[in-house]
């Protein structure tokens, strides 16, 4: 009796290990067919990455191309970045590569762009190809598993195999080699979402050198931020000391004489009293605009409006373009709106006549730009709040670029990560 009974659990066991297999087999199929259609489209923008590659280095011979390059090796980095978000989905994390070079001799000795040129040709050739492959196992499987639904529409098989159905035995026959594709897709499905992956993981990864590269940079603007931080404490410091101080030290000097002017000259206690409520007054409109330049409490209704009343606020007309699906950490937020009000502020030097403000969420980034149509020669170098905008930036480990030619335009461009 005892012995019919552990048989009966062993064959229960048995069947569960089968069926938690099975199960992991199906899982493992759906998440490789997902990594495959994933793949198969950033397969898709490195080909007309390539394409676009290939254009501007015929270009180039030629010279036109090089006005070219850096919007090539910006997009050239993006379509990388997408690859690398990708595989860190189902694979070691990958970081972004942060903003790329923008001259041609530059890009040339980076190693990083070098890579990212190998793993674009691999990627738009071998990994469409075998996303394709991916993609067209499932869709044999559902074509012919349903076959027997639809014989007949038509007198020929959807497959290599058969070509002519005589009826539903052949049609079910159709259906037996869909499962068959089936078996195959749960079992080279996840080897070829691999062998898919695989130059992204190798290619796309840093090396030695670029983590060394990258905890430099890390260290600089670590360094930058600690120098920003005591600056905007100096700042603080020095408004709240030139300021607000002296304005209560001379209404408590004030109200301090009127207390014993009461009883001798009335007259003049009530006029020294008016002085002290005036400097009092001062003194409160000098500690609020203290403390919105700490955190403008504008930025508690949200980013949007507080560029919106930016530009209701600006010397010249200003357009404004919003999309923003999502709040990113206070500070990121008071970064990218003192960004825009030193932007703003520095029209009133340039002689613009129209500003154009854009800020936007996207690939987990908060991105602004701001261009204005004046004379240029913005140089944050000259002891300008461009500089300290660049300091808040990087210490966010954002991407600050200025571009001011003179003669203009003035484009201003940053790169936040919209992280907490």
């Amino acid at each position: 009796m005892k012995g019919e009974q552990a048989a009966v659990l062993q064959r229960s066991a048995v069947r569960g290990r089968s069926g938690h297999a099975v199960a992991r087999g199906l899982r493992g199929a759906v998440d490789a067919l997902e990594q495959v259609l994933a793949g198969l489209a950033t397969g898709v923008l490195a080909l007309l990455a390539l394409v676009v590659v290939l254009a501007v280095a015929v270009l180039c011979l030629v010279g036109v191309g090089l006005l070219l390059v850096p919007g090539t090796l910006r997009l050239l980095r993006a379509v990388a970045d997408r690859e690398r978000a990708r595989v860190s989905r189902s694979n070691r994390p990958l970081p972004p590569a942060g903003a790329p070079p923008l001259s041609l001799r530059a890009a040339a000795r980076d190693t990083v762009v070098r890579r990212e040129l190998a793993w674009l040709v691999l990627h738009a050739t071998f990994g469409v190809v075998i996303g394709l492959l991916g993609l067209t196992l499932p869709l044999w499987v559902v074509q012919d598993v349903t076959y027997p639904l639809w014989y007949r529409l038509t007198d020929h098989a959807p497959s290599v195999v058969f070509a002519r159905v005589d009826g539903l035995g052949d049609a079910l026959l159709v259906a037996l080699l869909g499962l068959a594709f089936a078996v195959v897709f749960v079992v080279l499905g996840p080897l070829i979402a691999r062998l898919q992956s695989r130059p992204g993981v190798t290619l796309l990864a840093p090396r030695g050198s670029d983590l060394s590269r990258r905890v430099a940079e890390l260290v600089t603007t670590r360094a930058a931020a600690l120098d920003a931080h005591a600056a905007e404490l100096r700042r603080i410091e020095r408004s709240l000391h030139d300021g607000s101080q002296n304005r209560l030290v001379a209404a408590n000097v004030l109200i301090g004489a009127a207390r014993r002017a009461v009883v001798r000259n009335p007259a003049a206690a009530d006029e020294l009293l008016e002085k002290a409520q005036a400097a009092t007054e001062q003194a409160l409109a000098e500690l609020r605009g203290v403390v919105r330049s700490i955190l403008p409490p504008v930025l508690d209704r949200g980013l949007a409006d507080a560029v919106s009343g930016l530009a209701a606020g600006s010397p010249v007309e200003c357009l404004v373009e919003l999309d923003l699906a999502v709040r990113c950490a206070a500070s990121v937020e008071a970064t990218a709106y003192f960004a825009v009000a030193e932007a703003i502020t520095n029209t009133r030097h340039s002689g613009a006549r129209l500003v154009q403000v854009g800020v936007r969420t996207e690939a987990g980034e908060l991105r602004l730009r701001v261009a204005d149509d004046g004379h240029g020669g913005a140089d944050e170098r000259a002891g300008s709040g461009l500089s300290g905008i660049r300091r808040r930036v990087e210490a966010h480990d954002g991407s600050f670029r200025l571009d001011s030619p003179a003669g203009g335009p003035t484009i201003l461009e940053v790169r936040l990560p919209c992280g907490s």
